[in-house]
């Protein structure tokens, strides 16, 4: 990975600043860092990465929600099991529609349901940061790698001078 160091400032200055956000607005952060991982782990890059991680997520909300719901009617677990299995082959289907192609995404954001107990206005919130996170963070990233040239060249002169 050669630009680790851009990646690791970019990440750690922006993981820091969502840390403290969330803590003063009492948003759940591991839901923002799992929205803005989605935003890594998919292919799609910029505002298109970003809408890919936002969309996957919160189709995977849905589903959770639609279990948890579903499920709720009915006293029997079968179900909810049923409900399940459904849902789960819907999250893999709908990735023939390209912008909910990560499959990934639809689960980690059904996880996030089940974790959340379907709390939308628990979950939503972080969610969306999330994914504006990790598309930051590549914007972030790629300004460092652009002026680390500079950066070299500066340091790479004084050392030539003070020889």
């Amino acid at each position: 990975m050669e630009h680790r160091w851009q990646i690791a400032i970019s990440a750690g200055l922006l993981a820091a600043l969502w840390a403290g956000v969330a803590d003063v607005f009492q948003l759940v952060t591991w839901i923002g860092f799992l929205s803005c991982s989605t935003f890594f782990a998919q292919t799609e890059t910029g505002i298109k990465g970003m809408f890919m991680a936002m969309s996957t997520n919160l189709s995977g909300v849905f589903w959770g929600w639609l279990i948890i719901s579903g499920s709720s009617f009915f006293i029997s677990p079968i179900i909810g099991y049923a409900f399940t299995g459904i849902a789960t082959a819907a999250m893999c289907l709908q990735a023939s529609y390209k912008k909910l192609a990560f499959i990934p995404g639809a689960f980690i954001g059904c996880c996030i349901t089940f974790a959340m107990s379907a709390e939308l206005a628990a979950i939503l919130p972080p969610l969306f940061i999330g994914a504006v996170l990790g598309y930051s963070m590549s914007l972030l990233t790629a300004q460092l790698i652009s002026i680390t040239p500079k950066i070299q060249s500066l340091f790479a002169g004084n050392t030539a001078k003070e020889l």
